[in-house]
């Protein structure tokens, strides 16, 4: 108890000596000057980071493309602990530097820690690299219909380190981010169905195109996917015992092959109905 008394009097003597001289109370005001300013542009730095975060939230939800708002909230918030943390780190090291702290070692400390840990985590910072451009960048999203590499499917998950994507066939692909080189997305714009329908030589070309006109704007009717009325292009291939004749389809996204298959299904009803045998 007396060393704690013996030690709080000699630094209050100490306080009161150095106080009482003008230069010292001058460079402590000074001090204090610059630890305020420090920290206020800190909180002005990280204020505009919020900003900006907000604004590309913003942004992202008037895109075509869609992503899941949790996920996007979910990844403004780690964006926001990651520059806070490293402008309150910043803030910390400049005012223990106006307090004559040495920042050397401490630096150097610093230094070799995260050396290390970039060097025994590098795939890891990859992955969280390239999964930061595919949502900032809206490369694809939840829902779509993509292709990877030779994995096709639709998207379940965009994660900063993983993107999840289900196949047709019910499998599920987890790709580190780090991987994808180079992505085919499916469902930015509209698709295109395309069939073509053979028919006999004999059969008359005209007859055959008004009834495949007929035809397709009956589908048309049939289903909300065709975004316009389908074409009949005409003749596409001309073989030794028959014609090919090509009908083009512009759709939603994705849904070519619902498409393709219904306009199968009616033009052979249609073919049938008047007796006209597909080859």
């Amino acid at each position: 108890m007396a060393f704690i008394t013996k030690y709080f009097t000699d630094l209050m003597n100490w306080i009161r000596e150095h106080l009482s001289k003008p230069e010292m109370l001058a460079s402590l005001f000074w001090i204090i000057v610059k630890i305020i300013l420090i920290y206020i542009v800190a909180r002005i730095c990280i204020k505009i980071a919020d900003k900006t975060i907000a604004h590309m939230i913003a942004a992202r939800d008037k895109s075509p493309l869609k992503f899941d708002r949790r996920r996007t909230n979910t990844i403004g918030s780690l964006i926001h602990n990651l520059i806070a943390y490293t402008v309150n780190l910043i803030c910390i090291m400049l005012i223990l530097g106006q307090v004559g702290l040495n920042l050397g070692p401490l630096l150097a400390g610093a230094g070799v820690l995260g050396l290390a840990i970039g060097f025994g985590a590098q795939s890891l910072v990859k992955d969280v690299i390239t999964g930061f451009f595919i949502i900032f960048e809206d490369q694809f999203g939840v829902g779509d219909v993509i292709q990877i590499d030779s994995f096709k499917g639709t998207v379940e998950e965009i994660g900063i380190r993983v993107t999840r994507l289900k196949s047709w066939t019910g499998e599920v692909h987890i790709i580190p981010n780090g991987n994808i080189k180079q992505v085919t997305n499916f469902s930015t714009y509209n698709s295109l169905a395309v069939v073509d329908v053979t028919i006999p030589h004999h059969m008359d070309i005209d007859d055959a195109t008004q009834i495949l006109k007929e035809t397709v704007k009956h589908v048309q009717d049939l289903t909300e996917d065709i975004v316009k009325e389908p074409e009949v292009l005409g003749v596409q291939v001309v073989g030794t015992t028959d014609l090919k004749i090509r009908i083009i389809a512009e759709c939603k996204p994705t849904r070519q092959f619902n498409v393709t298959r219904l306009l199968n299904i009616e033009i052979k009803k249609r073919l049938d109905s008047v007796q006209i045998e597909t080859m």
